[in-house]
């Protein structure tokens, strides 16, 4: 595992690479992607990370930030894509921060998909926007937070579908769910479609947690603070399907379970 706190230009092997971000100011990575990739970044410490990528033709790359963070931090992503990438956001901290991602499918059958999955109890704002400009390619956002007392979470959530774009995809999903009433989450999804021969969907949920549901697992001994822990692990764990390393997975289960128990008690 490599320590990232200078700038520079990444150099993407094939099969899965790992690293840790942990500097004092601002860090710009930028790299090109030939071979068929899995890169894990680890933020531990940065004001600022701006992320620049290009991913070839017949190339897929899986990219997944887990933002551990103990200040406020700003991540910009940008990515030009000619063949297959996946991106996924993680965080469960107490840092505020700011995610602002665009994906530019470029190419015909170029393919995205940008997931998160946030425990939010403090501010977070992302805005997330994927970009079809070439024919038949399709781009997916799925988004899931669990809003708890203290959070601030805003999701600006959009697919475009450039003129000439035939046969393209636009799809996404976000959902917020909150324990109590007063809780502040907002999502505005959007779609922009400028084509006519093209699929377009979004699906967007915000609300409290059944009482009903709270009720019986009360009534089985639970503790309000061992609902709101199982039912977000439910919520966010499966964002991990997307890390093929099994070692890695497990780990990070563990460390996100700890701090949704954390975060909990709160």
């Amino acid at each position: 595992m490599e320590v990232l706190k200078q700038s520079g230009i990444l150099n993407i092997q094939e099969g899965f690479q790992e690293y840790t971000i942990d500097t004092e100011g601002k860090l710009h990575l930028s790299f090109h992607s030939f071979k068929n990739a899995q890169v894990f970044f680890h933020i531990k410490n940065a004001n600022e990370i701006i992320v620049e990528g290009k991913v070839e033709k017949d190339t897929h790359c899986s990219i997944f930030f887990y933002n551990d963070a103990h200040s406020h931090i700003e991540i910009k992503e940008d990515y030009a894509v000619d063949g297959e990438l996946h991106i996924t956001f993680s965080e469960c901290n107490l840092a505020s921060s700011i995610h602002d991602l665009r994906v530019h499918l470029n190419r015909e059958y170029a393919k995205a998909k940008v997931n998160s999955a946030s425990l939010v109890n403090v501010k977070k704002n992302y805005h997330i926007e994927v970009i079809n400009h070439a024919a038949k390619t399709e781009g997916l956002i799925q988004n899931y937070a669990v809003v708890l007392a203290e959070g601030n979470l805003m999701i600006d959530a959009i697919g475009k579908i450039e003129r000439g774009a035939k046969k393209s995809q636009s799809h996404q999903t976000s959902r917020a769910l909150s324990f109590a009433e007063g809780q502040k989450a907002t999502i505005l999804p959007e779609l922009l479609i400028d084509e006519n021969d093209v699929q377009a969907s979004h699906a967007m949920s915000m609300g409290k947690v059944d009482d009903e549901q709270l009720y019986y697992m009360m009534s089985r001994g639970l503790s309000m603070e061992d609902c709101t822990s199982l039912i977000s692990k439910g919520y966010l764990l499966p964002i991990l399907d997307e890390i093929e390393e099994d070692e890695l997975s497990d780990k990070l289960k563990d460390e996100i379970e700890r701090k949704i128990a954390e975060l909990c008690l709160m």
